[in-house]
């Protein structure tokens, strides 16, 4: 079905895109923007979008609850970023060097975090952990590198969650320890010994397929703390929570400080940018080691990314995703016991999970979603999702009647 507001079919819609595709792309899409790795029936091709809205290749239009798996923070095209890209673009973009926004992004990012005396800019979350990491290496003259089980760092050989095609060396000088977990984290630094380089931690455990969770006091203060017994750098990847949860570091929420910080997701609002955020103890370590890219000096991107701060700090943004984000999971909760559908809710009010009781197979959550779809919202049955400041009340209602469709799926099946 076509729900309200959709449009009409273009010319080569999914399935005609997914046949050409098919053929001059290994298996017609890579990674986690394969939809098959969703329920069936989601589409893979999108045909435009705006404010807290996405239409596919056939004409559907959708409540986006994944804004782009988390780059849309402010809502698709929010109208100051897209004047402001429309400026710099004008005047150029790729160039024999940065352009002078770049200053100006950096000042606002080290004005904006409590522990950041500089910035680095990248395009990708794998390019800014991936910095974190060496420069932590070249700071302390040493390896070993602690990172959390299960914890997503991006893509990458070091850290791709799926290893096919990398090798054991390419995850060499790496221990695990469990998320929140004060004794697995002592065991773990005790393990590396003198060659501890850093550890790196998410700014809130959003592993896919499991139940989010905050970091605890206990186990940021840990953290802080060893790292500064063992004179290891204290990473913190908030590369999807970043500015969501807080105007500064997600930890500043804690009270507590890391050395070096890897963000990207929201800070251009959907335009490809990433950083590194440092203490001044590390400033000497990152202008030694190499790192670079043929497009991370883009302006236009860095434009976006001025724009988009500022109308963070307009609007105040964590607090109106939160707002929303509540009288989603408020909701939800109704509707759950309604229909006396065991549902887990977990993770920041603003990048909600929804989990099923009794759904090992994901079979409910499956179903959940595929009648949520067809009636015009797009959810996700196993990974966080995301609230965008283009959301309104009404959007949130919709969600709702969405999710009542998916819940009376549940007790049909």
């Amino acid at each position: 079905m076509t729900p309200p507001g959709g449009l009409q079919a273009p010319p080569g819609g999914d399935a005609a895109l997914r046949a050409r595709a098919a053929r001059v792309i290994p298996a017609g899409m890579w990674g986690h923007l394969d939809a098959r790795r969703l329920p069936a029936g989601y589409p893979q091709f999108f045909s435009r979008a705006q404010g807290g809205h996405i239409w596919d290749a056939d004409g559907r239009r959708y409540v986006d609850l994944m804004c782009s798996w988390g780059p849309i923070v402010l809502g698709h095209h929010d109208p100051v970023v897209d004047a402001a890209v429309a400026a710099q673009s004008a005047l150029g973009d790729c160039l024999n060097g940065p352009a002078p926004v770049m200053v100006e992004l950096c000042e606002a990012l080290v004005d904006r975090v409590a522990h950041a005396g500089w910035a680095m800019l990248q395009k990708n979350g794998s390019d800014a952990t991936t910095a974190c990491v060496t420069i932590a290496r070249a700071a302390t003259g040493r390896n070993t590198v602690l990172i959390a089980r299960g914890s997503y760092h991006g893509a990458l050989p070091w850290c791709t969650p799926v290893p096919v095609g990398t090798t054991e060396a390419d995850r060499a000088n790496q221990l695990r320890f469990d998320y929140n977990d004060v004794a697995s984290l002592e065991a773990a630094v005790t393990a590396a010994g003198h060659d501890l380089a850093a550890i790196i931690v998410t700014g809130f455990r959003h592993d896919n397929v499991v139940d989010q969770e905050m970091p605890s006091l206990a186990f940021a203060q840990a953290a802080r703390r060893l790292c500064d017994r063992a004179g290891a750098a204290l990473i913190i990847d908030d590369v999807r929570a970043g500015f969501r949860l807080h105007r500064g570091c997600s930890w500043e929420l804690l009270g507590v400080d890391p050395d070096l910080s890897a963000w990207s997701k929201a800070i251009a609002n959907g335009h490809p940018l990433a950083a590194v955020l440092g203490r001044d103890s590390f400033r000497s370590a990152a202008a030694k080691v190499f790192v670079t890219g043929s497009f991370w000096c883009g302006a236009v991107p860095m434009a976006a990314a001025v724009a988009t701060l500022g109308e963070m700090d307009r609007i105040g943004l964590p607090e109106r995703l939160a707002e929303l984000g509540g009288y989603l999971r408020a909701g939800m909760a109704r509707l759950a016991q309604r229909y006396a559908v065991g549902l887990r809710q977990s993770g920041p009010m603003s990048m909600p999970l929804w989990l099923f009781e009794d759904d090992a197979d994901f079979a409910r959550g499956s179903a959940f979603c595929r009648a949520a779809l067809a009636a015009g919202a797009y959810l996700h049955p196993k990974h966080n999702m995301f609230l965008n400041a283009a959301h309104t009340r009404a959007d949130m209602d919709a969600v709702l009647a969405a999710a009542e469709a998916g819940f009376q799926a549940i007790i049909a099946a």
